[in-house]
């Protein structure tokens, strides 16, 4: 980045530690902390929806949509996280790839499945051969932000289905009494005054995502941890900037990163939780209007 760091032997001090932190491999270590917060913002309300389908299905009165919903959450919380965040994008690529060699390749005679060996055409491959580099780390970095949303969109939707249990039945009844249809009962009563219930169990499982956001690493997307790794190993003479095993030093700036991130959010849950105390018939709710008063 700068003009004097073209000559990494002819420096030392605090210019080579500049040209250091500003090499092409450290600019995607920087780069790579937006990667977590990228995933955190997308996997979050994908989670939440995923969940919310999942407390819906699991309260419906059709039997087989009811089995659908308890199954989903059952199943994928009864999975080790690190077997199904490894399972489920693996299965998502094949899945993907077959849909388009059945379209594609229709003329195709040959067995997909080959041994251990899984071809399709080349037509098929997601991404194709030819894509550049920046459209398979998006591809990559897709199926781990689906593999979160539907592993953590199972808890969501157990946390979301005891949250609709517990707002008290007399007010939708309330409501029935006031001619409402059952579809304005659920989105007029029921999932306003959710959220207070729901938010103790979320807030968990938003701490839960910020530290499992590591897995990146399993799941081969160059996150903050793999650059951690690969800068701060000791480096020879056939590196540009050779230095002994700094790993100890990345690895704990990472861990300023995690606890600076749950500081934030502890603040900014907290604050979202008197929010929606206000005027509920909750603990927090008491205690505000005993201190109004």
């Amino acid at each position: 980045m700068f003009s004097f760091c073209s000559d990494p032997s002819t420096i030392d001090g605090l210019s080579w530690l500049a040209c250091y932190l500003t090499n092409g491999k450290h600019m995607a270590f920087w780069g790579s902390f937006g990667v977590v917060m990228v995933l955190l913002a997308i996997t979050a309300p994908a989670a939440l929806m995923f969940g919310f389908g999942g407390a819906m299905a699991a309260r419906s009165r059709v039997l087989p949509i009811r089995w659908l919903g308890k199954g989903y959450s059952a199943m994928v919380r009864g999975i080790p996280d690190i077997a199904f965040f490894l399972f489920v994008p693996f299965a998502l690529d094949q899945g993907f790839e077959w849909l388009r060699h059945k379209v594609k390749c229709p003329d195709w005679d040959e067995p997909i499945r080959q041994g251990n060996d899984f071809v399709v055409c080349a037509a098929a491959k997601m991404p194709l051969s030819s894509s550049p580099q920046w459209v398979h780390e998006t591809y990559g970095f897709f199926l781990a932000v689906l593999a979160f949303a539907v592993v953590f969109g199972a808890f969501a939707a157990n946390v979301l289905f005891g949250a609709m249990r517990a707002v008290p039945h007399g007010q939708m009844e309330t409501g029935v009494a006031y001619g409402m249809t059952d579809r304005q009962v659920f989105w007029r009563i029921l999932v306003p005054q959710m959220w207070i219930y729901a938010l103790p169990g979320l807030s968990n499982l938003w701490m839960i995502l910020i530290k499992a956001t590591p897995l990146l690493f399993l799941l081969g997307v160059e996150d903050i941890v793999y650059w951690a790794r690969e800068l701060g190993g000791a480096k020879t003479s056939i590196f540009a900037y050779p230095h002994p095993d700094w790993r100890l030093y990345y690895f704990l700036g990472l861990l300023v990163f995690y606890l600076s991130l749950t500081k934030v959010s502890e603040t900014v849950l907290a604050r979202l939780t008197r929010k929606l105390s206000h005027g509920q018939a909750t603990m927090a709710g008491e205690q505000q209007r005993k201190a109004a008063a």
